[in-house]
């Protein structure tokens, strides 16, 4: 049953994956993904790496699934995870966490999680998510007034959607994956700068790394919670 939803779900990743790639091309751009498959002088649609995209997003939708399984909870891990994807993507690209991604995601995190403790009748996994959801706005918009040009408002609002969907795995994770995210960020700044690929004063995009943190403590945060208990 397990690894039968497991390839299910992967298969639906590498779909949603390839039409990803409209949502990279045309939400930074303002343009309806409905739209034609293609539009402007650019062309802009197909023109990417779908095929990158696809398998990215179908090893997310994996690992999510073999976490999960058959919890409530899964649908709403599976729309964060597509949504990073895209996130990630767009502001490697435009150095943009679109509003037009960060809101939907949020608003279907909190009607998802709240239909996975509806099912479940665990109402408290929903307040310890909107708490984190809080918590990790309010801490980024503390790290936003004191360096506005390191970290931008659209890290502020993504940090209400990480915090979110950790809360509602437990605190431990929640600060796990945020911790995670500013190491990788600190590791590969570090290592960027010592190759001279980015210089000190050159931007480099936050969004991924965070991304990257919370994903990690999703799929792998209570293995890691585990070890670093002593458990």
């Amino acid at each position: 049953m397990t690894g039968a939803l497991v390839a299910a779900c992967t298969i639906v990743g590498l779909i949603v994956g390839a039409w990803l790639e409209l949502v990279v091309a045309r939400v930074p751009a303002r343009v309806a993904v409905t739209a034609g498959p293609t539009f402007g002088p650019e062309g802009i649609g197909w023109r990417r790496r779908p095929v990158a995209l696809a398998a990215v997003t179908g090893g997310v939708f994996a690992a999510i699934t073999a976490r999960f399984t058959t919890d409530w909870a899964l649908p709403a891990y599976l729309v964060f995870g597509a949504a990073l994807v895209a996130l990630t993507a767009i502001d490697l690209e435009t150095y943009l966490l679109p509003n037009r991604i960060v809101y939907p995601v949020a608003a279907a995190g909190v009607a998802l999680l709240g239909v996975a403790a509806a099912a479940t009748g665990d109402w408290d996994e929903l307040a310890r998510a909107l708490a984190g959801g809080g918590a990790g706005f309010a801490a980024f918009f503390v790290l936003h007034l004191f360096s506005p040009r390191a970290l931008g408002f659209g890290d502020v609002k993504l940090a209400f959607v990480l915090g979110l969907y950790l809360g509602w795995l437990g605190w431990a994770e929640l600060v796990l994956g945020f911790f995670l995210g500013f190491l990788y960020g600190a590791l590969v700044g570090i290592a960027l700068l010592v190759t001279r690929v980015r210089g000190r004063k050159d931007p480099v995009p936050f969004g991924p790394f965070l991304a990257a943190g919370a994903l990690t403590a999703v799929i792998w945060g209570a293995p890691i919670v585990d070890w670093y208990q002593g458990a």
